[in-house]
């Protein structure tokens, strides 16, 4: 007498494999909001180091080229003085008058000043400010999150645009300072 044969189980079956589809499919839209939040909160700290990295490159600026002027836009900062090697900002910021990174448009800009004269790194007379304001706005529609400096050195947070309301000195219309 001849037994029958039994198959061999090796591989997966079909519903198995729409099982694990499944669940993969569930967890990843259970993890893909806290993924964009997660993202959205990189991006605000990316932003909010930018404005710390602007407040200190024009501090400087002011105190060791622009004689006690500061610097109207994002590429003066970005040129080194003929006697130094580096720049006052980044390379990463100082490349253009509007740097996007991170999700975010980040922006430089001064009052030229009549009396002003020219700094040590190419800037001409007349074109350097008394005071400054630096916006970050978000160019995510569903980002929130904008944000604002000027030269007291604090940094503003709102829920709309701050820089086009920004005054150069003082504190913004809306919004809070961020500690």
């Amino acid at each position: 007498m001849t037994r029958p044969q039994t198959r061999s189980a090796r591989g997966f079956a079909l519903i198995d494999m729409i099982f694990v589809c499944g669940i993969i499919g569930i967890l990843a839209v259970i993890a893909l909001p806290r993924l964009l939040l997660a993202k959205q909160a990189a991006g605000a700290a990316s932003a909010i180091g930018s404005l710390r990295a602007i407040n200190s490159a024009q501090l400087t600026f002011a105190l060791t080229c622009g004689a006690g002027f500061y610097a109207p836009d994002l590429t003066t900062l970005g040129t080194a003085p003929p006697t130094g090697r580096e720049a006052f900002i980044s390379p990463t910021l100082g490349t253009a008058n509007v740097v996007v990174r991170s999700g975010y448009s980040i922006q430089v800009s001064a009052t030229p000043y009549a009396g002003a004269p020219a700094s040590c790194n190419g800037l001409a007379a007349g074109l350097a400010g008394q005071a400054f304001k630096a916006g970050a706005d978000a160019t995510e529609p569903s980002n929130t999150r904008f944000f604002a400096a000027n030269a007291n050195s604090l940094i503003w947070e709102d829920t709309a645009s701050l820089f086009p309301t920004m005054p150069e000195v003082g504190d913004a219309p809306s919004g809070h300072t961020i500690r």
